[in-house]
């Protein structure tokens, strides 16, 4: 069996920054376990396959697959799929619209521009959060070697993905990082959680940005390090929302991510007044062809 393929970088407008995607079309008739297969041999932080929808109301139905497990949700693989099947031709938007069906239901889609312009962004799904307790930030400090700003709780936020959210002193604290990622995966493991987001402030940004600096690790999903998480920043945007922080960074920001691996991109972010939150940004096509599954 001969699939169409893509490799796709998400959250940039340039070859080989941002963060890669495997795209895999037709897969109606993979198995799981020949999709997870798959996932493991591309051995990026998310691949994805596309099939026809089973709600009438969805343009498409995807399934998202980390080297070791099944997702849910996520969010750079949301972006960089529909860049892929519109570039493809398979599904076009109505009134610059488009709605994706996966695992945590339907997500709606908004498409502006055309080829190398075009930007997508996506709907967060409602988020669900639980503040840590003392003895759980005190852990999570060991494990970040790193004081976290406990003026905002850290929390958990399940928006599909369960990201542990923490603000740093600004971001410059947040690209020096190093964690322990061996403690990290443990901490996820016995807490159930996809892995921990960090975040900081710049200190003078422009008018279009960047204005924060984020970091994603999830070593217990098989990515140590995210390079441009779009699960992980809607999350630090919902924490954003709850604890107020929105009024100081704006209800319309731009976040970096992934300096430190040298895939930096940019992730633009909405929060309306009635708190709904929308992510997107550019991706590009970098590999197509095709791969075989027998």
């Amino acid at each position: 069996m001969s699939l169409p393929f893509k490799q796709v970088d998400v959250f940039t407008g340039r070859p080989f920054t941002g963060n890669p995607l495997a795209v895999i079309f037709d897969a109606d008739d993979l198995t799981d376990s020949q999709m997870q297969r798959i996932a493991n041999w591309t051995n990026l932080s998310e691949t994805t396959f596309l099939l026809r929808p089973q709600n009438t109301a969805a343009d498409y139905r995807l399934r998202i697959f980390t080297p070791r497990s099944e997702l849910v949700f996520a969010g750079h693989p949301t972006v960089g799929s529909a860049h892929a099947a519109l570039e493809a031709g398979i599904i076009t938007p109505r009134n610059g619209k488009l709605v994706q069906e996966c695992k945590v239901g339907l997500v709606a889609l908004t498409v502006q521009g055309d080829g190398p312009q075009r930007s997508i962004a996506f709907e967060l799904p409602q988020a669900r959060t639980q503040l840590l307790d003392d003895a759980e930030v005190t852990e999570l400090e060991a494990v970040l070697g790193a004081k976290v700003e406990r003026e905002q709780t850290p929390r958990v936020v399940d928006v599909g993905p369960k990201w542990t959210i923490a603000r740093l002193r600004d971001a410059a604290q947040v690209r020096e990082l190093n964690p322990d990622l061996a403690r990290l995966e443990q901490f996820d493991k016995r807490r159930g959680t996809t892995g921990v987001t960090i975040f900081g402030a710049h200190a003078a940004s422009k008018s279009e940005g960047p204005h924060i600096e984020v970091r994603s690790f999830a070593p217990a999903f098989g990515a140590p390090e995210d390079p441009v998480c779009g699960s992980g920043n809607g999350s630090v945007a919902v924490f954003l929302r709850d604890t107020g922080l929105v009024e100081s960074i704006g209800r319309r920001y731009v976040a970096s991510q992934g300096a430190r691996l040298g895939r930096d991109g940019r992730v633009r972010v909405s929060i309306d007044e009635d708190g709904t939150i929308r992510l997107g940004g550019q991706s590009v096509t970098c590999v197509e062809g095709t791969i075989r599954e027998d």
